[in-house]
């Protein structure tokens, strides 16, 4: 093998030699990865490398959990949601808090995506097959008393809606 200051030399003779002294670089490389690549990996290695795979996909998950904390600390019992719009007021038992998320859609079944998870706010994206879909904002002032925001689409229409929630009893 030449050393690096022969090779230099070759560039005096001409620039068909320089193409060649770069071309021979460039497959000196490509055959050390060629190399590097062929390495058989250890089984161990391999069951460990899967193994952080499967790892780092389950602990998100196992995070994030149900989550809603915030929803599970208000106080059970009857509601009164008071719409902003001049709607009439509806009245629901809240036992677990997540009643307030889906007002516009009683439908079973639907499936929810919790964007935001605070101490004071939760936020979450719900889709109910074929009934629509919405997004749920709800603002935590007390125990007894919420501030929500939604929208979405309900039966083929859209809907949006701001609103306050508070406990005015127990449920009947």
């Amino acid at each position: 093998m030449t050393s690096i200051f022969n090779r230099l030399s070759l560039f005096s003779n001409g620039s068909s030699q320089l193409w060649q002294f770069i071309g021979g670089m460039m497959m000196e490389r490509l055959q050390d990865k060629r190399v590097k690549r062929s390495r058989r990996i250890s089984p161990v290695g391999l069951m460990a490398a899967l193994g952080m795979i499967a790892l780092g996909f389950a602990l998100p998950a196992a995070a994030q959990g149900d989550g809603l904390d915030m929803l599970g600390g208000l106080t059970k019992g009857e509601w009164t949601v008071s719409y902003r719009d001049g709607s009439p007021d509806r009245k629901i038992c809240v036992r677990s808090g997540r009643e307030l998320i889906q007002l516009q859609h009683s439908t079973r079944g639907c499936s929810r995506f919790v964007v935001e998870d605070g101490a004071s706010r939760v936020t979450v994206q719900y889709t109910c097959p074929g009934d629509g879909y919405g997004r749920t904002n709800i603002r935590r002032e007390s125990a007894s008393l919420v501030q929500i925001e939604s929208q979405g689409i309900a039966s083929g229409l859209p809907f949006q809606f701001a609103a306050e929630a508070r406990r005015t009893g127990n449920c009947s």
